[in-house]
C-alpha cells in the first residue's frame, strides 16, 4: 500500500506585513476589516498567508497600533495628525510630498505611494524619520488627481489581446493598461494620448483608453503635438468657435466712434518684433502747449469683440493664454481677431483701450486718463528699425530741429521694400520716448527693481521646420523703450483701481519676496565664481542681485547664474489679493497691455470699464478662481514652450555629432554632470558611468565630481570639452561624451 503524501504548507513570508496592514487600515480608517478582507486586498488566499495576517493583527492589537472594534474586525488607532500636500515623484516609484505644514519635504517610499501619481493632491501622515533625519510618511488617500491624460508610446502584447502605454518622462512609474477594444485604431509603436480611467485596488497598473493617435515617435509634428497634449493644451479651435468668430462684425462704425475718445489725428505707431503677426499695443506722441508730452499707450480693445457668456469667450478663458512654441504660435483667439480686427496694423483705424499720460522732461506723470478710444496707426517699426534710429542719433534734438534727425534705416534691418527711411516726426517721437524710458528705468532700478535680461535662445528654421542655426535674442534700447511704457500703463491702471475707496476687486499681477533659504543656496553657488550677495534688507538684496547680473554679463557662467537667480525668485501669479510686485519694485501692478494673448488682460479691461462706468465691486471669490485658472494655464504654457526649445535643441545637435564643443558645467549630481554648450546654450548630460578614466564620487559640498585616484575635479562652472554621444527626440534627452577640461 502506497504511503499517503501530505502537501507541505506554504512558508512564504509576506514581506513588510506590519506596514502593509497599517496602510490598509489607515487608508480607510473609518472602516473595519477582518483577516479575510485584508488577505483579499493583498491578493493571497493560502493558509500560511492567512495565519500570518491573523498573528500580525493580534500583535498590532497588543501593541495598541490597532483596535478590535467587534469580534475579528479591526480598525486603525488614529493617533497621528494627517496633512494635505502635493506629490513630487522621484525615481523608481518613490517620491516626496510638498506640504506647507513642514519646512522639509516628506519622503514617501514606493510601497507607501498607494497609487498616487506626480502632482496629485493627497492626504498623508508622517510616522517616522529616516537615519539622516529626513521626514518619512505614507499616503492615505488621493484627494485630487493632477491629470487624467498622458502622452506615451503604445505597445501591444504578443498575441495582440491588450496593450500598454509607456508614458513619456520619468515621473510616471506605471504603464497604463489598455484593452484591445479601446486602442482607437492605434498601431503598435504609435505615440498616443491616453486617458487614465481608473486604478482598481487589486490591479498593478491603471486602466485607460486611447483618446488620440499623435503619430510616429520622433517625427516633427508628432513631437510638437505631443508637447501640447502632455500639458492639455489645444492644437486647433473647435469649428463652432471659428464659425462664431468669423461672424463677428469687425467694422469701424460712426456710432461706436461717437462713444469713444477720437485719437486718430494723433501721431501713433507700433514697435514690434520683425516677424510679428499681431500688434496689440501702439504708442501715440504729441507735445502739448504747456510743454508736457502726451503719451498714449493704446491696447487692442479685445473686450469689445469678446463678449461674456459666448462660446468664443468660454474658449478664450479655458486657454487663458497663447502658447509660443519654437515653430508656431497656438493663439488664445482665432485669427480673425488676433491677426485682423484686434491687430493695430499700419494705416488702419482700430478700436483701442488706452492709458494716456501727460509727462514732463523728468518722466513724471502729471495727468492720467483711461478709457476706450479709436486710433489710427501711422507707421509700423520693427525693433531693429527703431534701434537704428536711436543709435544714429545719440543726442535728442529739440522739436524745432527735427529736420536734423538721421532717419536712415539700413536695408538689412528694414521690414519692407525699398523704403529705408522714416519721417522726422516719428523719429523724434521715438528718440524722446527712449530718453524718457531711460529715466523711468533708472528710477525703477533705484527703487529696488531687479534687472533680468536673460538671453533667449532662438532658432533659424528652414521650410520643413528643421533648425539650421541658433541665435540669441537680446534686449536693446528699443525693446526697453516699449517695456517701460507697457510697465507704466500696467502700474497706473492697477494704482487707479487699487487706491479707490471703498476697495474694489481687481486682477493683480503679484510677485512675492524671495525665500531666504533659496537666496542662501544661490550664494553657495555663485560664491564658487567669486561673487557675493548682501542679504541685509530688501533693498540690499535687490541691489546685490542687480550687481551680480551685471557682473556676469558676457561671461561664460552668465546663463547659468541668470537661470539660478530667476529660480531663486518667487513665481509671479494672478490674484485679487494685492501684495505688490517685488521684481519690478511696484506696490501696484496688473496686466493690461496684451489682451490678444492673455485672458487676465481681458478681465482687467472689463473691470476697468465697469468701474469707469460707476459699477460696484464684483465678487472677489469668482475672480480669484479665474486668477488661479489663469496662473495654472500660464504655468502649463511655459512648460510647453521650454519643452519645445529642448526638443529643437536636440534636433539641432543631431546634425553636429562629429563636432567638439566647449561648455560650462551647469549642474552636478551623483549620476553625472550637466553641461551647457557656450555657443548655442544646448544642455546635455555626461553620465558618470561613461567617465571611464577614473571612479568619480559626488562631493555635494563642492558641487563637484572628484576622481578617486587622480583627484581630478569637475566642478560647477568649469569649462569642459564635450561631444554628442546620443540624441533622443522622444525622451528629449541629450547625452554628451566628456573629452576633458577646456584649456584656454
Amino acid at each position: 500500500m502506497t504511503k499517503k503524501k501530505h502537501r507541505k504548507p506554504s512558508n512564504n513570508k509576506i514581506s513588510n506585513l506590519t506596514n502593509t496592514i497599517l496602510s490598509i487600515l489607515k487608508k480607510d480608517r473609518n472602516q473595519s476589516f477582518n483577516y479575510k478582507q485584508i488577505a483579499s486586498k493583498l491578493g493571497v488566499n493560502d493558509a500560511s498567508s492567512r495565519n500570518q495576517i491573523i498573528k500580525k493583527l493580534q500583535q498590532l492589537k497588543i501593541e495598541k497600533e490597532i483596535e478590535e472594534v467587534e469580534r475579528g474586525k479591526f480598525k486603525a488607532i488614529v493617533n497621528t495628525e494627517y496633512h494635505i500636500g502635493r506629490v513630487d515623484m522621484a525615481s523608481r516609484g518613490a517620491g516626496y510630498i510638498i506640504c506647507d505644514d513642514f519646512e522639509e519635504d516628506t519622503y514617501i517610499a514606493s510601497n507607501n505611494m498607494n497609487k498616487a501619481l506626480h502632482g496629485d493632491e493627497v492626504e498623508f501622515y508622517s510616522y517616522k524619520r529616516l537615519k539622516r533625519g529626513k521626514r518619512e510618511g505614507e499616503i492615505t488617500s488621493i484627494i485630487k488627481r493632477a491629470k487624467s491624460e498622458y502622452v506615451g508610446v503604445i505597445q501591444f502584447s504578443k498575441n495582440n489581446n491588450f496593450a500598454f502605454v509607456v508614458v513619456d518622462g520619468t515621473k510616471m512609474y506605471k504603464d497604463i493598461f489598455v484593452p484591445i477594444s479601446k486602442i482607437n485604431k492605434a498601431e503598435d509603436g504609435d505615440k498616443v494620448l491616453v486617458s487614465l480611467d481608473d486604478w482598481p485596488d487589486n490591479s498593478d497598473s491603471p486602466n485607460g483608453h486611447v483618446l488620440q493617435v499623435l503619430g510616429k515617435p520622433g517625427e516633427h509634428n508628432t513631437e510638437i503635438h505631443a508637447i501640447l497634449a502632455e500639458y492639455g493644451l489645444p492644437l486647433e479651435f473647435p469649428p463652432e468657435v471659428e464659425e462664431f468668430a468669423n461672424k463677428i462684425d469687425t467694422s469701424i462704425t460712426p456710432e461706436e466712434i461717437a462713444k469713444r475718445r477720437d485719437m486718430r489725428d494723433v501721431l501713433t505707431f507700433t514697435i514690434d518684433p520683425k516677424d510679428a503677426k499681431d500688434f496689440d499695443d501702439a504708442l501715440s506722441f504729441q507735445v502739448l502747449d504747456n510743454g508736457l508730452y502726451e503719451i498714449g499707450i493704446h491696447i487692442a480693445d479685445v473686450s469689445h469683440y469678446l463678449q461674456p457668456d459666448t462660446i468664443l469667450d468660454d474658449e478664450a478663458y479655458e486657454r487663458a493664454t497663447s502658447v509660443y512654441l519654437v515653430d508656431r504660435v497656438v493663439p488664445m483667439l482665432p485669427e480673425v481677431l488676433s491677426n485682423n480686427a484686434c491687430s493695430l496694423r499700419p494705416n488702419e483705424e482700430k478700436y483701442t483701450f488706452s492709458a494716456v499720460f501727460q509727462i514732463n522732461n523728468k518722466a513724471e506723470v502729471k495727468n492720467e486718463w483711461f478709457g476706450r478710444t479709436v486710433t489710427y496707426s501711422d507707421a509700423r517699426f520693427a525693433y531693429e528699425e527703431a534701434q537704428a534710429i536711436i543709435e544714429n542719433n545719440p543726442v535728442v534734438p529739440k522739436k524745432a530741429d527735427i529736420s536734423s534727425i538721421d532717419t536712415t534705416i539700413p536695408a538689412e534691418v528694414a521690414i519692407s521694400g525699398s523704403e529705408y527711411q522714416t519721417t522726422p516726426e516719428v523719429a523724434f517721437a521715438t528718440l524722446k520716448l527712449n530718453e524718457l524710458s531711460k529715466i523711468m528705468r533708472t528710477k525703477r532700478m533705484s527703487s529696488g527693481a531687479i534687472s533680468f535680461d536673460k538671453v533667449e535662445v532662438k532658432f533659424n528654421l528652414d521650410e520643413e521646420a528643421n533648425p539650421v542655426g541658433v541665435f540669441f535674442k537680446t534686449s536693446k534700447d528699443a525693446n526697453k523703450l516699449i517695456e517701460e511704457f507697457m510697465l507704466l500703463a500696467n502700474r497706473k491702471v492697477a494704482e487707479f483701481i487699487g487706491k479707490q475707496s471703498p476697495k474694489k476687486t481687481f486682477i493683480y499681477r503679484v510677485h512675492d519676496e524671495p525665500d531666504e533659504s533659496k537666496l542662501a543656496a544661490l550664494q553657495n553657488v555663485v560664491g564658487r565664481f567669486g561673487y557675493k550677495l548682501n542679504f541685509k534688507d530688501r533693498k540690499s538684496i535687490a541691489s546685490s542681485l542687480n550687481n551680480l547680473l551685471s557682473e556676469v554679463n558676457g561671461k561664460k557662467e552668465q546663463n547659468l547664474v541668470d537661470t539660478l537667480t530667476i529660480r531663486t525668485m518667487s513665481k509671479a501669479e494672478y490674484t485679487t489679493k494685492n501684495i505688490g510686485h517685488y521684481g519690478l519694485a511696484f506696490d501696484y501692478y496688473s496686466h493690461f497691455t496684451s489682451p490678444i494673448r492673455r485672458y487676465p488682460d481681458v478681465m482687467a479691461h472689463r473691470l476697468l470699464q465697469h468701474y469707469l462706468d460707476g459699477g460696484k465691486s464684483v465678487s472677489e471669490d469668482i475672480y480669484e478662481d479665474k486668477c488661479n485658472h489663469s496662473s495654472n494655464m500660464e504655468n502649463l504654457a511655459t512648460k510647453a514652450e521650454r519643452d519645445s526649445i529642448k526638443y529643437m535643441q536636440i534636433r539641432f545637435m543631431q546634425d553636429h555629432k562629429d563636432e567638439e564643443f566647449v561648455g560650462v558645467i551647469s549642474g552636478v549630481t551623483d549620476w553625472g554632470i550637466y553641461v551647457e554648450i557656450i555657443s548655442n546654450k544646448c544642455e546635455g548630460m555626461v553620465s558618470v558611468r561613461n567617465m571611464k578614466d577614473d571612479h568619480y564620487v559626488f562631493d555635494e559640498d563642492h558641487y563637484a565630481l572628484i576622481g578617486k585616484n587622480s583627484k581630478t575635479m569637475y566642478q560647477l562652472g568649469d569649462e569642459v570639452v564635450v561631444k554628442v554621444k546620443d540624441t533622443d527626440l522622444v525622451k528629449k534627452h541629450l547625452d554628451f561624451t566628456l573629452i576633458g577640461k577646456h584649456e584656454e
